[in-house]
């Protein structure tokens, strides 16, 4: 499986980025996908996630300014991030659970996301 991450960048704080996963090697709409982040000197957290069924969870701190979607023809997951915060500012990974697994068992390499005040 391959997952392979796009779209990060530097914004100003109140701004928007959209970051996208391509996901290959796998049937797509049987994966639990989700989205991580790690700030430097803290522990990886989730940030948002999308069972096969469509249903999603998210982060306290992020609920109501981000949201995950799949395109499942695509084999595509997105993260859309809107009044992002100085505090947002991490590398963005996104994982798969394969299946019926239910531990993230497959990466991609991450995309940096730097918020500026």
């Amino acid at each position: 499986v391959q997952l392979v991450e796009s779209g990060g960048g530097l914004v100003q704080a109140g701004g928007s980025l959209r970051l996208s996963c391509a996901v290959s090697g796998s049937i797509f709409s049987t994966n639990t996908m989700a989205w991580y982040r790690q700030a430097p000197d803290k522990e990886r957290e989730l940030v948002a996630a999308m069972s096969s069924g469509g249903s999603t969870l998210y982060a306290d701190s992020v609920k109501g300014r981000f949201t995950i979607t799949r395109d499942i023809p695509r084999s595509m997951l997105y993260l859309q991030m809107n009044d992002l915060k100085p505090e947002d500012t991490a590398m963005y990974y996104c994982a798969a659970a394969l299946g019926r697994a239910t531990t993230f068992g497959s990466w991609g390499q991450g995309t940096q996301v730097t918020v500026s005040a």
